[in-house]
């Protein structure tokens, strides 16, 4: 069955404007596909489980070809329900804020704990790394309050996008659409910036 998810990256609420994108991308998304259903993962609910020493061990033991055991089978077992949530959609709609010139250490975390081997990627030793989500597709509102790719390098630097978009790849997923918000709080054209943002958020969602 189609779905998509959302997943959060910003704690800021009705003040977040990667949110608000998200949100003029969901309106127009629910719109054009009104039977595909929308689940939101916030990855600031407190839902999102910890990668430590138990998950890591628990890794590691699937890499090497067995199973995790006791404290790290039971960190595993929350790592799987994560990733199986996330498999679960074959379209995602990310919204990511810059932060110092990444991304939020807890989408990062996120990243950490659905990156498994043989859940989102396999490993040759011959050939490397496989993405497994393929034949799915992503839509990532990268929004910077003060970064933007016309500005110099006082303004800072993109190793969010780079990173973000590259894991996607990394994981199977080719078909990424990318909407852009650069500056949201220091150019003195943001207002035209954000309606031309919202406006390819609003695009983006009716054909997604």
């Amino acid at each position: 069955m189609s779905a998509l998810l959302h997943v959060s990256a910003s704690p800021r609420g009705a003040a977040s404007e990667s949110r608000a994108l998200a949100a003029t991308f969901l309106d127009a998304f629910t719109e054009t596909h009104p039977d595909v259903p929308v689940d939101t993962l916030d990855l600031w609910d407190g839902t999102l489980p910890p990668f430590g020493a138990a998950a890591t061990a628990g890794k590691m033991a699937i890499f090497a070809g067995g199973q995790p055991e006791g404290e790290s089978a039971e960190a595993w077992r929350a790592v799987e329900a994560t990733f199986r949530r996330f498999n679960a959609a074959d379209r995602y709609l990310f919204s990511v804020p810059m932060w110092n010139a990444g991304v939020p250490y807890v989408l990062k975390q996120f990243i950490d704990v659905v990156s498994q081997p043989g859940l989102l990627f396999g490993f040759d030793p011959a050939t490397g790394y496989q993405g497994l989500l393929t034949g799915k597709k992503a839509a990532v509102v990268y929004t910077s309050a003060v970064y933007g790719p016309d500005r110099g390098p006082a303004f800072g630097s993109d190793f969010q996008s780079t990173f973000f978009t590259d894991w996607l790849h990394w994981a199977g997923v080719q078909d990424v659409t990318e909407i852009h918000l650069r500056p949201d709080l220091v150019a003195d054209d943001v207002d035209v910036r954000r309606a031309l943002a919202h406006a390819q958020a609003r695009d983006a969602g009716k054909t997604f």
